[in-house]
């Protein structure tokens, strides 16, 4: 029995995509637990080589031209209908409430985190020239970007990634498949070095934060003897 047949029966059963760790959980349990000797030699089945016989059941199913295909979006593996045939589909199962589509600076934004990921909203900002606030606020709503840490710099923003349902908006196997946008990777952006201030000497910096050199300076100013104005300074010469 062929590794690539039982994965044929396995997703065309399934009621959701599965992953390859999914599957491989699934041959583990099956040779623990059914009485069937045929299950035993894929108890421990390599990911290479799943990945390599769903591929491989990708191609064959393609090139046969059925009316269905086998795809992986997000990283989960599934059979899916030919557009052409949605139409007949549609009638007969309904057609789902989709969300409304995204406005062109939700699109903007996130083509930005997508590539540039993890990023922070004011590095967004930056590349965009735009405050992002509301639209950031949609797509966390969404569920296409998510947090992702923080940023090792002053104040510790929130860093922002994608998510799998990203991925599956857009029908992506995984990031890589983005198509090439070097321009965009290429833009420069700054990190911010510190708190910006109203005032250069006004301290921002929470003390634990400040350098060596900061708090030795700030020592030698508050232990400075204050120096009096004599009338002779004060006075201007006629």
């Amino acid at each position: 029995m062929e590794l690539k047949h039982i994965l044929e029966a396995i997703l065309f059963s399934s009621q959701k995509p599965l992953s390859s760790k999914e599957l491989r959980d699934l041959f583990t349990a099956t040779a623990e637990t059914s009485e069937d000797s045929a299950a035993k030699p894929f108890k421990k089945v390599k990911d290479a080589d799943l990945v390599t016989a769903l591929e491989e059941l990708a191609k064959e199913h393609e090139a046969a031209a059925r009316s269905y295909r086998l795809v992986c979006v997000a990283g989960a593996w599934q059979f899916v209908t030919q557009p052409e045939f949605s139409p007949w589909l549609k009638t007969l199962v309904g057609e789902k409430n989709r969300p409304s589509r995204l406005s062109q600076p939700a699109l903007e934004t996130l083509a930005i985190i997508s590539y540039r990921q993890p990023i922070t909203r004011a590095e967004v900002e930056q590349i965009r020239g735009v405050n992002v606030d509301g639209t950031m606020q949609t797509l966390l709503e969404r569920g296409l970007v998510e947090p992702s840490g923080k940023a090792e710099v002053v104040g510790r923003p929130s860093l922002y990634s994608t998510t799998p349902l990203f991925l599956e908006y857009f029908g992506l196997r995984s990031l890589q498949d983005l198509p090439a946008a070097d321009e965009l990777r290429r833009i420069p952006v700054t990190k911010p070095e510190g708190v910006p201030t109203a005032e250069p000497g006004l301290a921002t910096v929470p003390p634990d934060q400040l350098t060596l050199a900061e708090v030795e300076g700030k020592k030698a100013e508050e232990s400075a003897p204050a120096r009096s104005t004599t009338p002779s300074e004060s006075s201007t010469s006629a």
